[in-house]
This record gives C-alpha cells, structure tokens and sequence, in this order.
C-alpha cells in the first residue's frame, strides 16, 4: 500500500516542477501574430552625403495588402500592393522626405512610426576592410 502513495507523491511532484517550468518560460517561446511588420529606417550621413533606406518585412503569419510608406515632409508615399509573410522589401525615400521618421499603415490595421537610426561605423584599415 505504501508503494503506490509514493509513486503517486513522485508524479505529482514531477508533474507540479514540468507545469512550473513551462510556465516560467514560456515568454521566451515567440509567438506569431497574424499581421505584424517590422520597420528599420536607416540614415547615414557623412563627407560624402546623405544616405537613407527603409526595411520594410512582413513578420506575420498572414499577407499585409496595400501596405503605405510615409516619409513625412512633400515626398510621395510608396504603396506596396501585397506583402507576403516573411517578405523583406528595402526602400529608397524620395527627394522631399522629412529624414525624421517613416509612418506605415495597411488595411490589416497596422499602424507605426519608427524613426531613423544611424548604424554604428568602424574604420577599416587597408583596402580589404580586414586590415590587409
């Protein structure tokens, strides 16, 4: 009789530690959303200019349609008709663009603004960028 009490007892304690450590990381395990976008506007400046290209990609797991890119100041928004999940699409602003943020809709809701970020530069040495 005391055999079975204590397989019981060790079950319920294996099973009680497995719920808590799936509990306990399951924020680490991503979720999916139906429709989400990521947007990364990139700026460099320097003596030879002014660079910009905006990223664009569909992280969901459904097609955005008629996604809009707003560049702010007298430019012309892009229209991306459809964007496909996973589908990573890169920009140039055009002449006019206010150079601040990028604000992109579509007809799935989204709804973002995310400004320009300017990636970090390292000196190369030498022509071949390895120091040869």
């Amino acid at each position: 009789m005391k055999k079975p009490i204590l397989s019981i007892a060790i079950g319920g304690c294996f099973a009680a530690v497995t719920i808590f450590l799936v509990f306990s990381f399951l924020p680490i395990i991503p979720t999916s959303a139906k429709y989400n976008i990521s947007i990364d506007p990139v700026i460099v400046k320097d003596e030879m200019g002014t660079e910009t290209h905006v990223a664009i990609k569909n992280t969901g797991t459904n097609a955005l349609t008629n996604v809009i890119v707003y560049y702010g100041g007298t430019a012309k928004p892009d229209v991306i008709a459809i964007l496909n999940p996973g589908e990573k699409i890169s920009l140039s602003p055009p002449d006019g663009s206010s150079l601040d943020v990028v604000h992109v809709t579509s007809d799935q809701g989204i709804n973002m603004t995310q400004e320009y970020r300017t990636p970090t530069s390292v000196n190369f040495v030498g022509n071949s960028g390895y120091g040869g």
